[in-house]
């Protein structure tokens, strides 16, 4: 097993009140060293070296408690989760949340129910494309956050994960050194789906570079023809 040095962000993570226990460090420990065997035979990550994956995977996902309350218990579904970022760091750092991740690609979700196992913690695992797990009653409006980290540009994206949030709840976007100017681009499309005030925050560390967290509050129902059907989302952006 690699010893992966997740001591190396405690002190960044401490700046905003952060702090892990040994059992969280065992946990993100194991994650990694999971995230890197299950690699060898699926695309999963292009991050592999010990210090980049815990800076530019687990620092990164963690900081958006720096600048999102998620409340203890809330609803939080990581739309396109891929590897797990950032709804499953989310989960070891707080265990509290109850959490959804979906994902189109069943063989993601079999790498992350193994994580769950091997860590003990429970989410539920959720294999449907983001467009046709928003049609469903069971997902739609249901969450306080909609999550999603490198999924697609803001005007794309909102179509995905804003019809999962419910009305009071908030989309977090983690973003790179474009959020702001994606999210200025978005406005149309936030608002449209019942998106009202969008804040951007510029965040960001030596070891990751510039980063940003694009945090919209759902205030009224997204209409009913929403989200369209894939193509459709990409090829006429809102």
């Amino acid at each position: 097993m690699i010893n992966f040095p997740i001591n190396e962000i405690l002190p960044a993570l401490g700046e905003f009140n952060i702090t892990l226990t040994e059992k969280q460090i065992e946990n993100l420990n194991k994650y990694a060293n999971l995230l890197i065997e299950w690699n060898e035979k699926m695309n999963l990550t292009a991050i592999t070296e010990p210090s980049e994956v815990v800076w530019k995977h687990f620092y990164d996902c963690i900081l958006l408690f720096k600048d999102v309350d998620i409340k203890k218990g809330a609803r939080v579904i990581d739309v396109g989760t891929g590897a797990g970022f950032p709804g499953m760091v989310l989960k070891i750092v707080r265990e509290d949340i109850n959490l959804t991740l979906l994902d189109g690609l069943n063989k993601r979700l079999v790498f992350l129910s193994e994580v769950l196992e091997e860590l003990n913690l429970s989410a539920s695992v959720v294999h449907l494309r983001a467009e046709e797990g928003a049609k469903k009653a069971e997902y739609r409006e249901q969450y306080d956050y909609a999550v999603a980290r490198a999924v697609a540009n803001m005007n794309v994206l909102s179509e995905y994960c804003m019809p999962y949030v419910k009305v009071g709840g908030c989309f977090a976007a983690l973003k790179g050194p474009a959020g702001r100017e994606e999210a200025e681009n978005a406005k149309k499309a936030l608002s449209i789906l019942g998106g009202g005030k969008t804040t951007v925050f510029a965040e960001g560390h030596q070891n990751i570079g510039e980063r940003t967290i694009v945090v919209t509050q759902k205030v009224s129902p997204t209409p009913q023809k929403y989200p369209r059907i894939s193509a459709k989302i990409s090829k006429q952006p809102l």
